[in-house]
Parts: C-alpha cells; sequence; structure tokens
C-alpha cells in the first residue's frame, strides 16, 4: 500500500503504480484536512476524483499525525486539540470529526479516531491510552453508521460503500492487546488494524504484538 500522505504517491506516476500492481493507497486525514481540506475535495466528488485514481483509497484517523504532534496538542476525553505544523492556527480533532473529515474525503476504507501510544510507555500510560481508543471506537463506529450515506460518489455508486476499521492499542502488553481486541471485535467493525506499532519499538515485539493479535 504506497503512501499517497497529500493525495499523490511522491515521484511515482500514477500509471506507474498501476503497472506495479498497487490496488490501494493511504491518504493522510490530517494533511488533507489542513490542504487543500475536506470540503473542496467533497464538492469534487471525493478523492479518487480529486486525484484521478480509480482503485481503492485508505484513509487513517489523523490520530497518529496528531501523536507525532506532542508538543502542540492537548489531548482530553473529548478529542485533541492540536496547533498546526503549518501556521499554528488552532483545531479540535474529536471521533466525529474524524469520520465527517473520512466520509467527506470518500476513501473506501476509514479508520477509527485513536489514542496512539508511545514506546516506551508505562502499563498505566497503555492502560489511559486504550480506555480513550476504545471510548473513541464507540463514538466513530456511531457516527459513521449515522452519516455514512454522506459519501461524495454514493449517487454514482449505489453498490458500493464505505467501510470502517477499528485500531488495536495497547502498547507492548498482551493482556491490553488482547482486552483491546477482543472488545473491538465485539464492536463488530469492518475490519481491525494493529496500531502503535513502529514508533520505535524493538522488531521483535512488533512481531509478537501481531501473532498475539490477529488470529482473534
Amino acid at each position: 500500500m504506497p503512501v499517497g500522505t497529500q493525495g499523490t504517491v511522491k515521484a511515482v506516476p500514477q500509471d506507474t503504480l498501476e503497472s506495479l500492481g498497487a490496488e490501494i493507497i493511504l491518504g493522510n486525514t490530517y494533511h488533507l484536512y489542513l490542504r487543500p481540506g475536506h470540503e473542496p475535495i467533497r464538492r469534487m466528488g471525493g478523492l479518487h476524483r480529486f486525484i484521478s485514481w480509480p482503485r481503492a483509497i485508505l484513509t487513517d484517523s489523523g490520530g497518529f499525525q496528531v501523536f507525532s504532534l506532542s508538543s502542540l496538542r492537548k489531548v482530553t476525553d473529548d478529542g485533541v486539540r492540536f496547533r498546526s505544523h503549518l501556521d499554528g492556527s488552532s483545531h479540535f480533532f474529536t471521533p466525529e470529526h474524524s469520520i465527517d473529515v473520512q466520509i467527506a474525503l470518500g476513501s473506501d476504507i476509514c479508520m477509527a479516531f485513536d489514542e496512539c501510544t508511545e514506546y516506551p510507555a508505562t502499563r498505566d500510560r497503555a492502560e489511559e491510552s486504550l480506555r480513550l481508543t476504545m471510548a473513541w471506537a464507540r463514538r466513530s463506529l456511531d457516527h459513521f453508521h449515522a452519516h455514512r450515506d454522506e459519501v461524495p460518489w454514493r449517487d454514482q455508486h449505489e453498490n458500493q460503500t464505505q467501510s470502517l476499521f477499528a485500531i488495536v492499542q495497547g502498547g507492548m502488553h498482551r493482556d491490553l492487546r488482547r482486552q483491546c481486541a477482543e472488545r473491538l471485535v465485539e464492536m463488530d467493525f469492518d475490519g481491525y488494524a494493529i496500531g502503535g506499532l513502529s514508533v520505535g519499538e524493538p522488531r521483535y515485539l512488533t512481531l509478537e504484538m501481531i501473532a498475539e493479535v490477529l488470529p482473534l
């Protein structure tokens, strides 16, 4: 899945991506929200039409980018207030707002808003991150079901729908990871991803976490 942060995979023409067999690219909700904005993209018919990409698109929730802006954000139960890395302007991301942006972008796969855990993280920190992730997952799912018909290409593709994937958190604590996965599966999302990896943990721990969670 090539990364097209702002709607394009840098330095790679789209016909090259297609010839290489890329079936899906990743768009970054945080960056597209800030520039050019999700509403202009909605008015143009969604991200597929905006970038002339005929295949699938996955958009992240914006949670990882907010995590990476540790000096520019404040996390509460309601959501995350952060300052733009572009101009310092203040923005507030909630689970509902993240879903609204992703619906406007019209991606095939949306991600539930989550609270990413850094590495290393104490058990108390991982438990707090898990608490927020679970609460935000439910809010993301409820809002998605209530507004999924607002996707910009709905009129042209009546038989096609967006999917919403949940993100498993829990740090490097196996029991928290398993607890998170089991509770998310009970919510019945369309799919599941393993979050909070590739933030500095040793490779063997990453593999162990995947082995622990994926069988669920």
